[in-house]
């Protein structure tokens, strides 16, 4: 292999190739930021000048290192002209690009490399299927306006996108990266999409960030965020993201990488402009959803069938479309009563939770007005649910709260008889949750038993005995219907008697209800 550049290089591609040996940087940026911007318009000189061919050629068939040296391809402020063509190559040197301008597209379809790092650079497209890494890909801050292309890759480590803007191919996708793997965390920080982004089916084995990224859905493509069966082997982050430190931070992430804002520290938000899809996604530590969901028409924030220990939906801005948690299963439910859509545009069938930890005051009223929000008909199930959750919790009493909406909701699905005496039992007993609201009828039933019969007593049961008469013992002795009063030496008739018969089926109705609630509260004691 020759040890010297080939003579048809220039002095500027001959100078890289020294730089390459020696496993320097290939230093072009002269200091000036208006000259030295990579999405500029500044010219750049035949001196920060190479061809693509040159890149591949270091890469795929490069010297040896000098001695005692590791070679590597680092270059900082270079433009480079063709197409950079590595597709199926192997990579065996370090590759680390600051600053640099590409004139073409970079192939590097079913490549194998170690550790590529292209910081803050200008790329019209990456063309990366089922590329293999055994360290990290680094794509933080760059420009890459016809979207990349990730499909099946493998990343060793990271894959990190932090401040990235991506622009959408002629499908509408920005970064089309289904089925990739990435071993660690993908973060992608305050990435600016303009097309889908596309993870579907991919498996994370870290953590996914996407604190303050800004999605835009495609004009064609209504999808901003397409997350499908995605597997997260740590937590999913659709937050906000503290402002301090990223701009005109020289790191690889930014200085705000990996943090959550302090409260009342300036942020900037999630944001999402388009459909969000994470149906049948796992997370295997948690879900934090605390974004802005700007979605039109039928646009939807698709929670469907996701798995979860901990769901987090703590949005300050509501979102204007629907969301959709319909048999999704979580552990802990932490929300806040303001998160959620308005207007019937929540799905909660099937939706299963173990615990509800308000990150805000939740009452319980508030609670059943969010089932009842539910984009669908009445679904008993919901309420058996929510019920469930509050008992875990210890709190019985607004358990009981949430079954009586529910008898209260499912009137309104009955033909008009059973709603009329669903009417009823509402009124009287509360169907079964209301025993104050019984005794209090009984109460009034004693009442007015005792003046009818204070003026209407009855004949004796047997003509020849005439026992004391006491029309407040013998009202109460109907009204209750286990204990003996010993008031049955009396035979009213007419009027009375379908007043004592009465009597007697309104204590069966109600003094079971009343005995019920005591023992409710004595079992709670």
């Amino acid at each position: 292999m020759a040890e010297s550049a080939p003579e048809s290089w220039t002095d500027t591609e001959r100078e890289l190739w020294e730089a390459f040996r020696e496993g320097e940087v290939f230093e072009r940026r002269c200091g000036r930021d208006d000259i030295d911007d990579p999405f500029g318009d500044s010219p750049w000189g035949p001196e920060r000048t190479v061809g693509a061919d040159v890149l591949a050629h270091l890469l795929l068939a490069g010297p040896q290192p000098t001695a005692g040296r590791v070679a590597s391809l680092r270059m900082s402020g270079v433009k480079v002209t063709g197409s950079l063509n590595l597709a199926g190559g192997h990579l065996e040197r370090y590759v680390e690009l600051r600053g640099c301008r590409f004139d073409h597209k970079i192939l590097i379809s079913e490549a194998s490399a170690t550790t590529l790092r292209m910081v803050e650079c200008a790329i019209p497209r990456i063309e990366a299927s089922r590329l293999s890494t055994t360290g990290d890909l680094h794509l933080a801050r760059c420009r890459i306006p016809e979207g990349i292309r990730l499909t099946d890759a493998k990343i060793g480590t990271d894959l990190l996108l932090n401040q990235a803007v991506i622009g959408g191919d002629r499908y509408g996708r920005a970064i089309s990266a289904d089925g990739m793997t990435v071993h660690q965390d993908l973060e992608a920080e305050r990435l600016e999409t303009h097309g889908e982004l596309s993870v579907r089916t991919a498996r994370i084995g870290g953590r996914l960030s996407l604190r303050g990224a800004q999605l835009h859905a495609d004009p064609h493509n209504r999808v901003c965020l397409n997350a499908v069966r995605l597997n997260v082997g740590h937590t999913l982050y659709l937050t906000s993201s503290a402002d301090g430190g990223w701009f005109g931070s020289r790191s690889y992430y930014g200085s705000g990488y990996g943090q959550s804002p302090a409260p009342g520290a300036p942020s900037t938000p999630f944001r999402a402009y388009g459909q969000v899809r994470l149906s049948d996604a796992r997370f295997d530590a948690a879900c934090l959803i605390s974004g802005e969901f700007h979605l039109e028409g039928d646009d939807e924030l698709s929670l469907r069938r996701i798995h979860t220990p901990e769901l987090r939906f703590t949005c300050t801005f509501r979102p204007t479309g629907t969301v959709s948690l319909s048999r999704a299963r979580v552990g802990n439910l932490v929300d806040r009563p303001d998160s959620w859509p308005l207007g019937k545009h929540l799905g909660l069938t099937g939706f299963v939770y173990e615990n509800l930890r308000p990150a805000a005051a939740f009452t319980v009223q508030q609670r059943i007005a969010w089932l009842e929000g539910s984009a669908v008909d009445f679904q008993p199930e919901s309420y058996e649910q929510l019920a469930a959750a509050l008992r875990r919790d210890g709190a019985d009493d607004d358990a009981r709260e949430v079954l009586y909406a529910k008898q209260r909701r499912r009137r309104e699905t009955l033909p008009l008889p059973a709603r009329g005496w669903g009417l009823v039992q509402d009124v009287t007993v509360g169907y079964g949750y209301r025993p104050g609201r019984a005794g209090l009828w009984l109460l009034l039933a004693w009442a007015l038993g005792s003046i009818w019969f204070a003026t209407h007593e009855p004949a004796p049961l047997k003509a020849d005995e005439k026992p004391h008469w006491n029309a407040v013992l013998y009202t109460l002795d109907r009204l209750l219907p286990i204990v003996d009063l010993n008031q049955g030496a009396w035979n009213p008739g007419g009027t009375s008697q379908w007043i004592a018969a009465g009597l007697v089926i309104v204590g069966w109705l109600l003094a079971s209800t009343v005995v019920t609630g005591a023992t409710r509260l004595l079992q709670r004691g």
